[in-house]
């Protein structure tokens, strides 16, 4: 490791009233994988841009096996040997996944200009899905492969065109464990390969299980490298907030009271079969198991957004038909989503206008809405929440995903509900936001709201909840006190294993 394939030298990069990149500097070695790490904002995103040719930067150089080169576009940076892979994908699912693989550059027939020749595309696609393990037909139409199928499509795509430096932002955020772990073994095996792989990832675990070497942004500046055998995860923590995070999870200190959420028998046909639960005021029930097990199709039944076959819901002992989000948010029950961008926000308005949208009636004044009920409902949760914005006038396409989800989760608030279910409260956002939200659930569980939490972390699960119900092919497969609730017995009922006590 004594030559960087690629190196960024005192990069900076400023946008309109921002400093995005300050003198940045980073290499990565051939054969390794760097894990860059930092809070939404810190520049992890802008600097990858830049490597990858889609952004310039103002100042600084990148060089390529130690000779200066300068990308016009991410199709130069490509010809260079540099591919990155975003957190969302860029597949295009009407094509085959052998079309995906050539797009732009399909092989033509020789003596006949313009005729594709689909064999050697078959061919040829069979022999780079075999490079990165995933025997998928290259005829197969990419709409019906899965999340993980189709990111092993995007780095087949990479590796077609003879990547020196691969990079991936984000990669496992809607992966299963097992797609995780298969993830890993494939990037584990291009390093082997000699491919430099940088790695973004909020998840602290996959840095320590995957990565030679860490990088730490904060506020656009590198704050240091270390080899990831000297790192500690309070230590990155450390490094990328600028404090200590003594409660990252925060232990809830409430007793749960009377039964808030009580559901008897509840089932969809071929989704969820008999589905029994109770929910107390105080108490956070945390949700767990893998994905395709059920989880969030429950979330949606229990919020109106799918109908139920039979079954029966209580709120407060009472019970209530719930057909449509509707009746769920005049019973008290609200959901935030576990896609903030596609479920949860209207990208497009502002912070004012996507906290007062769920409950425009409630505001408005002799029928019309009210634009300073809005702005002083918008203001109190902005403050209360810490929502970083310049002001509840920005558009939420705007800011960070952590303030993102924030602004869901005021959302949320706003209808005043009993019972909070929340999918996936921290997908994406970074260690900072992820201890506030925490905080947050914390207080809500502690002022007596009763709080589903689905979460793919068990960390997360395990130190956020009273009780933890493990869901399996749409069934609660098990329950377990906080007491009883370790990461081996989750995971031993999530997948119909037996654990000894």
């Amino acid at each position: 490791m004594t030559v960087p394939v690629l190196e960024a030298r005192d990069i900076c990069k400023r946008f309109p009233g921002v400093v995005a990149l300050d003198r940045v500097s980073l290499q990565v070695f051939p054969g390794e994988i760097l894990a860059v790490v930092g809070e939404n904002g810190a520049g992890k995103s802008t600097l990858m841009k830049i490597l990858s040719g889609a952004l310039q930067p103002d100042e600084g150089e990148i060089l390529l096996a130690r000779q200066p080169v300068r990308f016009a576009d991410p199709r130069q940076a490509l010809a260079h040997g540099i591919g990155i892979i975003y957190q969302e994908l860029s597949v295009i699912e009407a094509l085959s996944v052998g079309e995906n693989l050539f797009l732009g550059r399909l092989p033509q027939r020789s003596g006949i200009p313009g005729t594709v020749d689909w064999p050697r595309v078959w061919r040829e696609a069979s022999q780079i899905l075999e490079r990165v393990g995933a025997p998928i037909d290259p005829q197969r139409p990419v709409r019906e492969l899965s999340t993980a199928q189709k990111q092993l499509v995007e780095i087949a795509r990479a590796l077609s065109q003879d990547v020196r430096v691969l990079i991936l932002d984000e990669p496992t955020s809607s992966l299963s464990l097992q797609e995780t772990e298969r993830l890993f073994a494939i990037l584990r095996g291009l390093r082997a390969q000699g491919v430099a792989i940088i790695y973004i990832s909020h998840r602290l675990e996959e840095v320590f299980a995957l990565a030679d070497r860490v990088t730490v942004l904060r506020d656009g500046r590198v704050v240091g490298t270390l080899p990831i055998a000297e790192a500690t995860r309070d230590g990155l923590i450390r490094m990328m907030v600028g404090r200590d995070l003594s409660a990252y999870y925060r232990t809830v200190r409430s007793s749960p009271g009377a039964p808030r959420l009580e559901v008897r028998k509840l089932t969809r046909a071929g989704v969820l079969h008999a589905i029994d639960l109770t929910v107390h005021a105080g108490e956070i029930v945390g949700l767990a198991g893998l994905v395709g097990a059920g989880r969030t199709e429950l979330a949606r039944c229990l919020f109106g957004v799918d109908p139920i076959d039979s079954g029966e819901i209580r709120i407060d002992g009472k019970t209530v038909a719930i057909r449509n989000p509707q009746d769920a948010v005049r019973h008290g029950i609200v959901l935030v989503p576990e896609d903030r961008k596609l479920q949860g926000l209207v990208l497009i308005l502002s912070v004012r206008e996507n906290i007062a949208l769920p409950v425009l009636s409630r505001l408005a004044h002799f029928g019309f809405p009210s634009r300073r009920q809005e702005e002083r409902l918008a203001t109190s949760f902005v403050e209360r929440l810490r929502i970083r914005t310049p002001s509840i006038e920005q558009r939420v396409l705007n800011l960070s995903g952590g303030n993102q989800q924030k602004v869901v989760l005021a959302r949320a608030l706003a209808t005043n509900p009993r019972v909070l279910i929340l999918d996936e409260p921290t997908r994406g956002i970074d260690v900072g936001a992820k201890a506030e939200v925490h905080a947050l659930i914390a207080e809500l569980a502690e002022v007596g709201m009763g709080i589903l939490l689905i979460s793919s972390e068990l960390p997360e699960v395990l130190s956020m909840s009273h009780r933890v119900l493990v869901m399996s092919g749409g069934r609660i497969v098990a329950e377990f006190s906080r007491e009883e609730a370790t990461e081996e017995r989750v995971l031993a009922a999530a997948t119909r294993q037996s654990v000894a006590a």
